[in-house]
């Protein structure tokens, strides 16, 4: 298998694009894209974490709901929500409604702001960008995990982060463009591989 599908624009584009509008739209502009700022990156983590054991198509429509229900994910306030702000994401039915997720996001915000001492959340995630990555060439060739996303796991629980295993941190480093793992021969190949490691 090639990995690789031709729609009806003449562009070639990793096959798991063409299976919705939803999925086309967020491979053609965001998946890969280089993305920086403690705000964007707590967001990505979150919504990884949300995702474990779903489909991401779950999460991807969800995203605004999930953005109106956090704040924007701004993890100052995230980070102070209480039991009253529990118990209403437990009763969105716009967002996905499980307990220990719903409690690491309002964790990990706190993990978020304590990490401003330490260089941030940006510094740390994009540390763990590997100098070099080679893009699959076909869809046997796609990994759930790397030496960098097990590092970077480790480093994120480190500093008190939950929900942050090497499979959700390996896609969370796909979608973030630390990695580029568009199928070589896609259009957006090259977009990612760390093409921006400064701050934004």
């Amino acid at each position: 298998m090639s990995g690789l599908l031709v729609g009806s624009d003449g562009l070639a584009r990793c096959a798991w694009a063409g299976s919705t509008p939803d999925y086309l739209t967020y491979h053609d502009t965001e998946w890969g894209v280089p993305v920086h700022g403690e705000q964007a990156l707590y967001e990505r983590l979150t919504l990884e974490a949300f995702q474990s054991g779903l489909s991401w198509i779950t999460i991807l429509r969800k995203r605004e709901a999930f953005r109106a229900a956090f704040a924007g994910f701004d993890a100052e306030v995230v980070a102070t929500f209480g039991d009253a702000d529990r118990a209403r994401l437990m009763a969105d039915v716009g967002i996905v409604r499980n307990r220990l997720k719903v409690d690491a996001a309002i964790h990990n915000a706190a993990a978020v702001l304590a990490l401003r001492e330490r260089g941030g959340l940006d510094a740390l995630v994009w540390s763990h960008a590997p100098a070099d990555h080679a893009p699959p060439r076909s869809a046997e060739d796609f990994r759930s995990t790397s030496p960098e996303s097990v590092a970077l796991a480790k480093g994120l629980k480190k500093a008190g982060f939950v929900f942050v295993g090497p499979t959700t941190m390996y896609a969370a480093m796909q979608a973030c463009g630390l990695v580029d793992d568009h199928v070589v021969g896609c259009h957006r190949s090259g977009v990612g591989a760390g093409a921006d490691q400064g701050p934004a």
